[in-house]
């Protein structure tokens, strides 16, 4: 998929750089013709008017090819000098070339804001729909940036109530962390988290056991808040060197197939082990952490099916948040991005709150941003 991204991509560029307007008229006839809904044209400025600048003089395609290099965010304030304007930074394929070409660069997604796959596989030029498709609120929705903006749209009250309970002493947050990346990769995402305290402080080694299952580790975020992360591995430490060294699969042992499913991926269903049933009866939340380097090979029909197994409602309380970090070794290796990655996973299908956060071993980038989401949601469903 992100091999065809990127095909589509220069593509798109070669499309908007040639005239996005010739595309434009082209969509709105074969709208008019099916019957369907046309944005309305760009109103042309009357001749010899005052007040009407050289660029708004410009032929309309010339208009939209020099738009095409202005960010979204630079757009928008074009677009708040005047109605002419108002009208001309929202055209339709204008935003579906800054979509298509801002999506692999975005570092998060999120439940809320994954856009439908259907963009991805749609040409540029299509002219198949009945109804436009928004997607400069898609984009706005979408983007990291335009999520901050937007971020909460819980009421007040909430976080009312998160700060008297943060004023009650209470049990640390626990999450269960599994998933290849913690595995697979040149550097170890856990070992980098024990030791940079200047990013993340290790505030308790482990002490107790559940149920056979060591209690997990304890960090401290942002100097006050604590919680708690079980690492689950699918092997031992012995059997995952055996199988890097011999560049061989090890069989996971955390998860066990109930029924026969060879063949039909479809239908793959997986169940955890008694241990690791008693860690997802008693953990806040989960964090995935997901090999997202593009030259490995993934199966991920088999990791949905390990998530499924991991995140059962009958295991513990329901819409549990889900952390999935995308991750790669070091910086400079080339990574599937986030969005490619949720669909990929088909995290479009789970039901409770989730988070792709792009992240990097070896410096522990994006960690933390994962890490406040994770927080907050584990808060806000203690406080409901």
């Amino acid at each position: 998929m992100a091999a065809a991204a990127e095909q589509r991509g220069a593509g798109l560029e070669a499309a908007v750089r040639g005239g996005l307007r010739v595309l434009r008229e082209r969509w709105m006839r074969g709208t008019r013709e099916r019957g369907g809904t046309a944005p309305a044209p760009l109103p042309a400025p009357p001749d010899g008017a005052e007040g009407v600048s050289v660029l708004q003089r410009l032929p309309i395609d010339v208009q939209l090819n020099i738009m095409s290099f202005l960010s979204p965010q630079d757009l928008c304030r074009l677009g708040s000098t005047s109605c002419y304007w108002r009208a001309a930074v929202q055209d339709p394929l204008l935003w579906r070339y800054f979509l298509l070409r801002d999506l692999p660069s975005w570092i998060s997604i999120d439940w809320k804001s994954l856009p439908d796959e259907e963009i991805f596989n749609k040409a540029f030029s299509d002219v198949s729909d009945n109804a436009l498709y928004d997607h400069m609120a898609v984009y706005r929705r979408s983007c990291p940036r335009g999520r901050r903006s937007l971020k909460s749209s819980r009421p007040r009250y909430g976080t009312v109530t998160s700060f008297l309970q943060s004023l009650v002493t209470q049990a640390e947050p626990r999450f269960a962390m599994f998933g290849p990346g913690l595995e697979e990769l040149d550097n170890s995402l856990v070992q980098k988290m024990m030791t940079c305290p200047e990013i993340l402080l290790v505030a308790g080694l482990p002490h107790r056991q559940i149920h056979g299952i060591g209690s997990g580790v304890s960090f401290q975020f942002n100097s006050n808040q604590k919680f708690n992360i079980v690492t689950l591995y699918s092997t031992t430490s012995v059997e995952r060197r055996r199988a890097r060294k011999e560049q061989a699969v090890a069989v996971n042992k955390m998860f066990y197939q109930e029924n026969s499913t060879v063949g039909n991926p479809q239908a793959m269903h997986y169940s955890v082990i008694a241990q690791v049933r008693k860690v997802c009866e008693v953990v806040d939340g989960f964090i995935y952490v997901a090999n997202a380097e593009a030259h490995r090979e993934h199966d991920r029909q088999e990791e949905l099916a390990r998530i499924l197994a991991m995140i059962d409602p009958a295991l513990g309380p329901p819409n549990r948040p889900l952390l999935v970090l995308s991750c790669v070794s070091h910086v400079g290796v080339k990574r599937i991005p986030c969005v490619y990655m949720a669909h990929q996973l088909q995290l479009n299908l789970l039901h409770q709150p989730w988070m792709m956060q792009d992240t990097v071993a070896a410096t522990l980038d994006g960690l933390l941003n994962g890490i406040e989401w994770l927080l907050e949601e584990a808060n806000y469903k203690s406080a409901q």
